[in-house]
């Protein structure tokens, strides 16, 4: 039931006829196959055909070299040559004359069987296994190089062609024209199956296997050595439950990279952090430094190392943030070690005309580039072999300081994007909003210049104010720096910081101190000038106190005159209170403290306490003058040199000047001028900064020619890189809110820079670079 029944055949015609249908059905598709084999054929000849001559134009290549050289290599060439190429070449001839399918062709007319001729490729096979001997020689032996491991899996794959070969012939042989087709289904499945397993055990071998529980546990045990510690639990008694814990693992995967000098559990940690990096790199995770690092990290290309400088000011602004960033990129770039980019910011027209003095102005960012490299020529002893760029920023006349607009770091390309060093970190991160800093480089370096809590307390309301941003300020270096620098103790304490001085004093100021040393050994009068001031003229400049402690001393110090140089915002109110108070001051319009009038003055007088460290200070001392200065952390570096005279109180003031005005100073000694100039305010940025440890990582020369190879394992994220990439997006998100950024001082529309900025710099409207599907 159910099944399809045959019609009964009538007679013996009819079933002479079904054969007959059925033989020719055989024979069409035997014809068939024939013809798709010798297509098939013809491909892989033509590919042969490419291959060999491919293989030959390589062996002429290879042949003039000596057999150290070459190795193994050629001695296969010639093995192809001398004994492969011959029966190619031979089966192709006979291919072409139908000599290799006259078998077929006899079949396919009613004989009862149809064999293929193998001759050709027996031959082949037979000069396979007559270099047998000597292909298992090159297979055992790695060839010369980095090509070992991969020589060893194509001759293993040679092997299996040999095998496979042998038994296409004996089932070839052995069987007719159909068990032949059969045998070469079975045979490519076979060889298929094979090349199958081949590259999954190969794939099986990259594989790591999972952390197990006892492993997880295990490592938590071993980094909480330090709390268990604390806790009263010896630390033996942690290294056996971490053995207990890493023996009984389900049988993983061991790395057998245990010395015997070292002890069970130093071998075991080590095993252990293999094992974490091992599977953290099988899971994609890539990094150097911490968990929230971009993996797309800059590569070093040319052993050079690219140091972005990136400052809050630019010349003709004769501000500290716009000298000392300037200086230290120029001698930075003396270094063969490191390339230089010196990140300025570029202010429209109108705001050039509130911020720049003597009217002087730029049309294009080319143009001030000019200004800049021609000021610091003069000044230089070589040439400043350095790149600079601009940023775009707008001035706030509020806050007297000019703050960046947009996403500053893309203005270094991640090509170039290695190591940083931020010229007032807290200044350039309270309202960045952009890529973190420390993801987009490998190593970011602060230098605090101002003493920010100091100024904010002159305000109103400063004592919340400076509340507010103290906190501020250690929210953004910690989440944008790895490490900062404090040019004096004068400054907030932020995280990472440690104090050092690395500035320097222009080499011409060290050049005039030299000059008027000379002249003095001359017996000539070098100083004709009693005191002086120089300085932006604006109340937390010290020009507060210095009015204070001469109006307070007015008849202690009569017949004393003081020449005041500067210019700024409270210009007029600082003249007028000298004229109620009937003060012996002249004010001058601000002057490059180099220039050649102000060479004759004998005493600097600076009794400010709101600097960080004065750089006019630091200029006076290398001119060979008399420093008279507070007792304050600004003013620690300059306390060793014999010039300078500090007071604790108004009292003291009035004996420091007296002092001054009536004796010599000292001529600066070889070692003092060193400590003053710009090649020691270098070497001591590279030791604090740790910038000498990083130009040496990676395979780079250190001071003793010497190669410093660390291997860096990525391990499990630590709890503060944790902490502070949580900081860095809380700031990112706050700081993208426009509200907030009013609410907290922030210049209206400086998220992104404004289509002026575009058109001055070149750049492609904000809406096209971050476009809000994008974002």
């Amino acid at each position: 039931m159910g099944k399809e029944e045959t019609p009964p055949i009538a007679d013996g015609s009819g079933a002479f006829a079904f054969i007959s249908k059925g033989w020719r059905e055989v024979r069409d598709s035997a014809t068939a196959d024939l013809r798709l084999m010798r297509a098939r054929a013809e491909t892989v000849r033509a590919l042969a055909d490419r291959e060999l001559e491919h293989l030959l134009a390589s062996a002429s290549a290879l042949a003039p070299l000596p057999p150290v050289a070459a190795g193994a290599p050629i001695a296969e060439v010639e093995f192809v040559r001398n004994r492969i190429q011959p029966k190619i070449q031979e089966l192709r001839r006979q291919y072409a004359s139908g000599a290799l399918l006259d078998g077929g062709r006899a079949g396919a007319g009613g004989a009862s069987s149809l064999r293929i001729d193998l001759s050709g490729i027996k031959a082949i096979r037979n000069a396979i296994v007559a270099e047998g001997d000597a292909a298992e020689r090159w297979r055992l032996a790695p060839w010369k190089g980095d090509h070992g491991e991969e020589a060893r899996n194509e001759w293993e794959v040679v092997r299996m062609i040999r095998s496979g070969l042998k038994e296409f012939e004996r089932r070839s042989l052995s069987s007719d024209m159909f068990a032949g087709f059969r045998g070469r289904g079975e045979f490519v499945e076979k060889f298929k199956l094979r090349m199958k397993t081949l590259n999954k055990d190969y794939q099986e071998s990259k594989e790591v296997p999972p952390l197990d529980l006892t492993e997880i546990v295990a490592y938590l045990v071993r980094q909480s050595g330090p709390f268990l510690d604390q806790l009263g639990i010896r630390r033996d008694l942690c290294d056996k439950l971490v053995e207990m814990l890493y023996s009984k693992r389900n049988g993983r995967l061991m790395y057998h990279s245990l010395s015997e000098d070292r002890s069970l559990a130093e071998n075991i940690a080590d095993e252990l952090d293999l094992r974490i990096a091992r599977v953290l790199e099988s899971t994609g995770y890539h990094t150097d430094e911490g968990f929230w690092n971009d993996p797309a990290k800059y590569k070093i290309s040319d052993n050079r190392r690219h140091v972005a400088i990136v400052t809050t000011a630019s010349l003709p602004w004769m501000t500290g943030t716009a000298i000392n960033p300037l200086f230290r990129a120029a001698y930075l770039a003396k270094s063969a070690k490191q390339k230089v980019t010196l990140l300025v910011p570029w202010l429209s027209m109108s705001d050039q005309e509130l911020v720049y003095p003597n009217n002087i102005t730029f049309t294009s960012p080319e143009e001030q580039e000019t200004y800049i490299r021609n000021w610091l020529q003069e000044r230089l002893g070589f040439e400043a072999n350095f790149k600079i760029s601009f940023y775009p920023g707008k001035f706030s006349k509020e806050r007297r300081s000019i703050i960046p607009a947009g996403d500053t770091s893309q203005f270094i390309s991640s090509k170039e994007a290695d190591i940083a060093i931020l010229e007032e970190p807290e200044h350039l991160n309270w309202y960045h909003h952009g890529k973190r800093w420390t993801d987009k480089f490998n190593h970011v370096i602060g230098v605090v210049h101002t003493n920010y809590l100091e100024y904010i307390k002159r305000e109103k309301n400063g004592a919340i104010q400076s509340f507010l941003v103290k906190h501020i300020n250690n929210w953004v270096t910690r989440a944008y720096c790895h490490k900062v620098l404090r040019l004096s103790a004068a400054t907030q304490d932020l995280p990472r910081s440690v104090v050092c001085n690395v500035h320097g004093v222009n080499p011409k100021f060290l050049n005039v101190g030299e000059k008027i040393a000379s002249d003095r050994e001359c017996g000539q009068k070098v100083f004709s000038k009693g005191a002086y001031f120089l300085g932006k003229m604006v109340w937390a400049k010290g020009y507060r106190e210095l009015i204070d402690l001469l109006s307070k001393h007015k008849k202690d110090l009569e017949g004393f005159k003081i020449d005041v140089y500067g210019n700024g915002e409270d210009s007029e109110a600082v003249q007028a209170a000298a004229r109620n108070f009937d003060l012996s001051i002249n004010f001058f319009k601000g002057k490059d403290h180099a220039d050649d009038s102000l060479h004759g003055y004998k005493v600097f007088i600076n009794p400010s306490v709101s600097d960080v460290l004065c750089t006019a200070t630091a200029e006076a001392l290398a001119m060979g003058k008399f420093v008279v200065c507070a007792d304050h952390p600004s003013n620690d570096f300059f306390k060793s040199f014999p010039n300078c005279l500090t007071y604790r109180t108004s009292e003291e003031f009035v004996a420091r000047v007296k002092e001054a005005m009536t004796s010599e100073p000292q001529p600066l000694t070889p070692e003092q001028r060193y400590n003053l100039s710009w090649e020691a305010a270098t070497e001591r940025f590279m030791e604090y900064s740790e910038l000498d440890k990083v130009l040496n990582r990676n395979g780079h020369p250190g001071r003793d020619g010497k190669i410093n190879k660390e291997r860096k394992i990525p391990l499990l994220p630590k709890l503060s890189d944790v902490v502070d990439g949580g900081l860095a997006f809380a700031h990112h998100f706050l700081t993208g809110n426009e509200i907030l950024r009013l609410a907290t001082g922030a210049i209206p529309g400086t998220r992104d820079y404004d289509k002026q900025q575009c058109m001055d710099l070149n750049l492609l409207p904000p809406q096209v670079q971050h476009p809000v599907y994008g974002w």
